[in-house]
């Protein structure tokens, strides 16, 4: 993805745009309705938005080159703390972030959200941090040409509470959901003016390619 102009309102603190991107992300997936075979849908943007916070600013206080970008949470990550890939000791332990995790409206009894109390480690978040840690030493070290941040922030669930990624949905939600999720990466894209973004996992494109 090309870098674009960042606005001279957020070239000092780029977090203020980041968050607002945020903040208008979620009011946009609010009107949104999912069905089968989505049963139970969270956003950690809400319950979670204290620890969110606070890794944004903590972290977002300078312009960026490089974006990794998740598809979605994991259930034992940001959906916890969240912090994307938010496996619980290293958020807490390396980043050094912690703070109020709330609920969820609706949840699902074997998909609870404890917080910073999670016993699960998320595999994927341990991996990750680990290895920029082995080779960054400090989280400044890292965070001085990188963030990391997820393409959508909800976490689907179906009856059973397995997780659902967005690629599971029926078409038209997906491509609904994909709109504004793409919309929202585009103005985070400017608020931070990276020159590259990296996407971690295995996914498939947006139906058009716009956000990639």
């Amino acid at each position: 993805m090309a870098a674009q102009p960042c606005t001279d309102q957020y070239m000092e603190n780029p977090a203020n745009g980041f968050l607002q991107a945020e903040l208008e992300l979620n009011l946009r997936l609010g009107n949104l309705r999912f069905q089968d075979p989505v049963k139970y849908v969270y956003n950690p943007l809400l319950y979670a938005w204290d620890p969110h916070e606070k890794y944004v600013r903590t972290y977002c206080q300078s312009r960026k080159e490089v974006l990794f970008l998740g598809m979605n949470p994991g259930p034992f990550g940001m959906a916890q703390t969240g912090v994307p890939f938010g496996e619980v000791k290293h958020v807490r332990d390396w980043l050094q972030i912690v703070g109020k995790v709330c609920k969820p409206e609706v949840e699902h009894p074997k998909r609870p959200i404890r917080g910073f109390d999670c016993p699960n480690s998320e595999v994927s978040g341990a991996r990750f941090w680990s290895f920029f840690k082995s080779i960054c030493g400090q989280p400044e070290t890292f965070f001085k040409h990188c963030f990391v941040h997820n393409h959508c922030p909800l976490i689907f669930m179906n009856q059973s509470g397995k997780n659902l990624t967005p690629t599971d949905l029926p078409k038209e939600q997906r491509e609904s959901l994909l709109d504004i999720c793409d919309e929202a990466l585009c103005q985070v894209v400017k608020a931070l003016g990276v020159k590259m973004v990296i996407g971690v996992g295995t996914r498939k494109p947006t139906k058009d390619g716009t956000a990639w």
